[in-house]
């Protein structure tokens, strides 16, 4: 076998090994950063069903405080413009 022979076979193996490992290492990478997203979604999930249960203790809770309380629209009477009232500007 010829000197440029057994350069060819030498540097074509290495490529091809060079590829090899190169496309397992960027799978492995791939898998971590996909996995990385499904752990943030499950936080993501685990907050929000916090939070939709802190509302709904809140909603019960202001149930219970108007079944206890009795409260009273209050009506208030402004007066017309130029009568003199607290909101108008002192001359």
């Amino acid at each position: 076998m010829s000197r440029a022979a057994k350069t060819t076979l030498v540097a074509t193996t290495a490529l091809c090994g060079g590829v090899v490992w190169f496309v397992h290492y960027f799978q492995r990478a791939e898998k971590e950063l996909m996995h990385a997203g499904v752990i943030r979604d499950e936080e993501r999930s685990r907050i929000k069903r916090e939070r939709q249960l802190d509302f709904d203790v809140q909603k019960e809770l202001e149930k219970e405080f108007k079944k206890s309380q009795s409260v009273s629209p209050v009506h208030v009477v402004e007066s017309p413009p130029g009568s003199g009232g607290a909101n108008d500007a002192r001359k």
